[in-house]
């Protein structure tokens, strides 16, 4: 990989928080702030400072607070503007003004009303203005994709005579495709003079779909900053994402020769916390941090990955701070995935268990979406093999409510002992689960707790499922009652005796060898 470097330049804060309903509070945007540092971004856009006192605020406090990477405030070429970014981006150690105007004729005419000349003397004092402020300015002509360009030239070598340090070039409505939009970073960084001593930039919305591809060959044609946020949020389409922006250039280094100072263990982390904080739901198959970006379900590719990663694989799912890669049960899965899972949670099963395990799961997938481990755990427990009850339990007594600590007493039968004991804990469930241990002597480490209605109206059955781990080893537990702490306490007891049964299993394999 080549030591030259591909700026990131995050707008999640900024063109991000554009997107309607997107809206966040000077915390949350503080919040998110302190996770793109955290991420290794070079550039933070923490705001448009003029536009309100909320925006002014977030962006002085994003600059008072985070460190490491320049935070920069966005400003049109109006003096006010430039003057009230300047302001809000004091407290920062690396400052950043961004200016921008328009260029295409669409803009020029109906949005800024205004004659070319006019608007290349502004950018001209905007520039200058800025300048006054600090020594780093990013100048911006809006919708250059549609703009003629033999006036970007003239615009752009204007603005660099100034002391614009970086040109920013962006496709606004997502017109370009990546052909076109690489030739024209091609053309500035070749016809612009004074290119050669600024950085370019893309910015690329959406619209088309083609913001990380347009942005991409930007970078292929000499551009060296990427303007992008997490999760591709931003106006209309949303901007180019981030994580595919970076794991693009990680993924094909062999292809751009280049790299970028993001850490991408935290890019998971940071496609969550924007997710929970603005409410935008990333969809199941979005790229690199989607729910399905690390899932299979066919059986040829569950068969490779099995084998090696790297067959389905060109990343890992760990590399972007995702647990790990999940394979998804469902009717394409075949006897290799099915098997593997069982293996993973601690099933051990004859020639004759596994066929007749895989042949009803098939049976079952042809009804079902996706199979959880809950229903691989029911298959083999409930259908192909039975487990005998070590501990039974026979009364269970909660008492709980508002000022009270919750406490729990039950009576157990143990082979043919009666066993009683009592415990408090967090909650109902927390205290009836104490007490079982108590009861039983054993603390399996309780992995996972749900509890749902399979029957409806006021008599409905509640199934609890409790998913429990001993010496690297799952087992899962069920219980169904009208009484969903009866039930909770039903399948942490039948976790147990199936773990007890499973130790049992696990012993005489050792003994045999």
């Amino acid at each position: 990989m080549s030591d030259e470097k591909v700026l990131i330049f995050d707008t999640t804060l900024r063109d991000g928080e554009q997107s309607p309903g997107a809206s966040l509070s000077i915390n949350e945007k503080l919040e998110i702030a302190e996770q793109l540092g955290a991420l290794g971004v070079d550039i933070i856009e923490a705001g448009f400072p003029v536009s309100s006192p909320g925006q002014f605020e977030a962006t002085r406090l994003v600059a008072e607070k985070v460190q490491g990477p320049v935070i920069a405030g966005l400003a049109r070429t109006v003096q006010k503007d430039i003057e009230a970014a300047a302001k809000a981006l004091e407290p920062a150690k690396h400052r950043r003004i961004h200016t921008f105007t328009s260029s295409s004729p669409q803009h020029v005419k109906h949005m800024l009303r205004m004659t070319m000349e006019e608007v290349l003397v502004k950018a001209v004092e905007a520039v200058k203005c800025a300048k006054t402020f600090t020594d780093d300015v990013e100048f911006s002509a809006q919708d250059i994709a549609r703009s003629d360009m033999s006036f970007v030239r003239e615009l752009l070598t204007a603005v660099v005579e100034a002391g614009a340090t970086t040109l920013n070039i962006p496709d606004t409505v997502g017109y370009a495709i990546p052909y076109e939009y690489g030739q024209i970073i091609a053309d500035i960084k070749a016809n612009v003079p004074g290119a050669d001593k600024v950085v370019i930039s893309t910015h690329c919305h959406n619209d088309l779909g083609l913001a990380v591809a347009n942005s991409l060959a930007g970078v292929r044609n000499g551009a060296r900053q990427v303007e992008c946020a997490i999760n591709g949020l931003g106006e209309r389409a949303g901007n180019a994402a981030l994580e595919e922006i970076v794991m693009g250039i990680e993924t094909r280094s062999d292809f751009f020769k280049l790299s970028t100072n993001i850490k991408t263990k935290e890019i998971y982390r940071a496609s969550q916390l924007v997710s929970q904080l603005t409410g935008f739901v990333i969809q199941p198959n979005k790229a690199i941090v989607g729910a399905n970006a690390f899932a299979h379900e066919s059986g040829v590719h569950v068969d490779g990955l099995l084998k090696d990663r790297s067959t389905y694989e060109i990343m890992s799912p760990e590399s972007v701070g995702v647990p790990g890669m999940k394979v998804v049960l469902g009717r394409h899965t075949g006897r290799h995935g099915f098997f593997d899972r069982c293996r993973s949670l601690g099933f051990i099963l004859s020639d004759e268990e596994a066929e007749q395990a895989y042949n009803r799961f098939l049976s079952i997938a042809d009804k079902k979406k996706e199979i959880f481990d809950e229903d691989v755990a029911a298959i083999i427990n409930d259908e192909i093999r039975s487990v005998e009850h070590v501990y039974h339990l026979e009364y269970l007594h909660v008492a709980c409510g508002t000022g009270t600590l919750p406490t729990a007493s039950v009576k157990m039968q143990i082979e043919g002992e009666t066993k009683l004991a009592a415990a408090c804990g967090d909650g109902p469930v927390d205290a009836a689960y104490e007490a079982i241990r108590s009861a039983t002597g054993l603390s399996p480490k309780l992995e996972n707790y749900s509890i749902r209605a399979v029957t409806g109206g006021k008599e409905a059955l509640g199934e609890a499922t409790a998913r429990i781990v001993e010496n690297g080893r799952t087992y899962i537990g069920r219980g169904v009652s009208t009484d969903i702490i009866e039930a909770s306490a039903k399948a942490y007891v039948d976790a147990i005796n199936r773990m007890v049964a499973g130790e049992g299993v696990q012993s005489e394999m050792k003994t045999d060898m």
